[in-house]
């Protein structure tokens, strides 16, 4: 599927067509669906795609020496990359998750019963393990990740990330910046299939808030980039509604936080 994508197209009428985020994420959610590439959940429109090939591009993520070298990931909590989870826990590192939607916090630490076997191991890394093996991270800890991990509908070549559409993995990463948990040298993974990888983006569709990644792992191979995107220093607090505050209630927190520093 990879191509260029440029900022706009002519169909056959002769009519230009604007490319936006929002057309790519339809574009590779309706290929991944048509070509059967998706596995459970399904349909996968407007969720980070559960691909065939996850597992294999997770044990990729376990060949890197970003993550051979780290004791502390961050990995977001989407099925695709569940087996990710996994073997950072099996590795003995420590895994963080995003808290489900920022309701309630930043991030958990996934914190598995002692003496477990792998079977429940797996049972951590599930959406499940989240909510019943965790403990809330608190913005004043010192914790510092040493690699993150996230889902993407589409990447370039090029580093650009397109997700679903949330922007919770973009102001989740600006918090971790803001408290000092992560910075610029913090390597950014992504797994995705073959197909989500496209050639080019349209670098007007980003904004200093978009979040680039380092490396793009898919089922067949690891592919680093040069991001020509910085990654995000900060939130930018003119974008955040009355209704995102009230929705991600840490971000005003957060904000009396950033205040005080």
């Amino acid at each position: 599927m990879a191509e260029v994508v440029t900022g706009s197209a002519d169909d056959d009428s002769g009519l230009t067509i604007t490319v936006t985020k929002e057309s790519i994420r339809q574009k590779v959610w309706t290929y991944l669906e048509k070509n059967d590439l998706a596995c459970f959940p399904r349909p996968v429109y407007h969720r980070i795609p559960n691909f065939k090939g996850a597992n294999e591009a997770a044990a990729k993520v376990a060949e890197l020496e970003e993550f051979k070298r780290t004791r502390v990931i961050k990995v977001n909590p989407d099925k695709p990359q569940e087996h990710v989870r996994f073997l950072v826990l099996e590795a003995n590192k420590t895994l963080l998750v995003p808290t489900p939607r920022l309701r309630s916090g930043l991030l958990n630490r996934i914190v598995p019963p002692l003496g477990c076997n792998k079977n429940m191991l797996r049972i951590c890394s599930t959406s499940r393990g989240v909510k019943e093996y965790s403990v809330s991270i608190d913005l004043q800890s010192k914790i510092k990740i040493d690699l993150i991990i996230t889902g993407s509908v589409a990447v370039s070549l090029s580093g650009f990330r397109i997700g679903k559409g949330e922007g919770y993995a973009d102001i989740g990463y600006a918090m971790m910046r803001i408290i000092g948990i992560v910075d610029e040298n913090t390597p950014v993974v992504t797994t995705v299939h073959d197909c989500q990888v496209l050639d080019d983006l349209p670098q007007e569709l980003f904004n200093d808030y978009d979040l680039p990644v380092d490396v793009i792992i898919t089922p067949t191979k690891i592919i680093r980039c040069r991001p020509s995107l910085p990654k995000p220093k900060d939130i930018n607090w003119s974008m955040i509604t009355k209704e995102k505050f009230q929705e991600i209630p840490i971000l005003k927190t957060l904000k009396n936080y950033q205040r005080n520093l």
